[in-house]
């Protein structure tokens, strides 16, 4: 797999008559984990958005293997980043295996049909999130966490060396929460970039190699997860009281105060 690096350089993003972030610089590449944390409306996802060139930077610019992202076609940065969008209602009665076959769009083109190569990279994506038994179940009747997982299989058979996760657990029970948390620290051992949002700090602590705490639409500090998650920044930007703590193990947790 090429090795690729995504970088945000003094980005300004919104929405045209609508600012909504600014001055966020962020740098991501093979093997690196960048949890990114903060409130709802804080501009995570325009964001994400912007990172992945469905939106144009207000100011600033994005850079992907080096080259912006705005002078790329759309098949050469599919090829190059792949995404999971926050959890959506399908309208279109696939089947699972249908859905995670789009993935491979961007290696065949948008009217050839898919290879056995592409059924089998497809089918181990989601054998590889323990959903193999979906596969030609119609994602309109699954489950919301169900679509979800198949939707991860999706951006896992894009096969890209960065994948930007919008909030991919939010959905899911616990199990499957660990089981993507797992697959992205698998992802992150084969050399694969990953950018993740997430409302649960230990989720940071638990995959991240650097986060960036956003609010009102900057980043307000980014780093290890251990410098960076401190009960004082953790209150400061969410407005409530916690607790981080390391355990004798040496893993780190966040707990409310009660």
């Amino acid at each position: 797999m090429v090795v690729m690096r995504i970088e945000a350089e003094a980005l300004s993003f919104g929405y045209p008559e609508h600012p909504v972030g600014r001055d966020a610089s962020l740098s991501v590449g093979a093997g690196e984990v960048m949890c990114l944390l903060g409130p709802n409306g804080c501009g995570k996802t325009t964001l994400f958005r912007t990172l992945l060139g469905l939106l144009p930077p207000q100011g600033g610019r994005v850079l992907l293997g080096g080259e912006d992202i705005g002078a790329l076609p759309r098949a050469e940065t599919a090829r190059r980043i792949a995404y999971v969008p926050q959890a959506q209602a399908e309208m279109f009665p696939y089947t699972a295996l249908d859905l995670v076959l789009m993935g491979r769009i961007a290696h065949r083109g948008m009217f050839a049909g898919p290879s056995k190569e592409d059924i089998a990279i497809s089918r181990q994506a989601l054998a590889d999130l323990g959903i193999a038994t979906l596969a030609e179940r119609d994602v309109t009747r699954l489950s919301g966490g169900q679509r979800q997982l198949v939707i991860v299989a999706r951006a896992l058979a894009q096969a890209a060396p960065l994948i930007v996760m919008d909030e991919p657990t939010a959905s899911l029970d616990f199990g499957n929460q660990v089981r993507v948390l797992s697959e992205v620290r698998r992802l992150a051992g084969r050399d694969i970039g990953i950018v993740l949002s997430t409302h649960d700090p230990d989720h940071a602590f638990a995959v991240a190699t650097r986060v960036a705490l956003m609010a009102d639409g900057k980043i307000v500090a980014s780093g290890p997860p251990r410098e960076i998650l401190t009960s004082e920044r953790l209150r400061s930007v969410y407005g409530v009281e916690v607790s981080v703590e390391v355990l004798p193990d040496g893993r780190s947790v966040c707990s409310p105060k009660w």
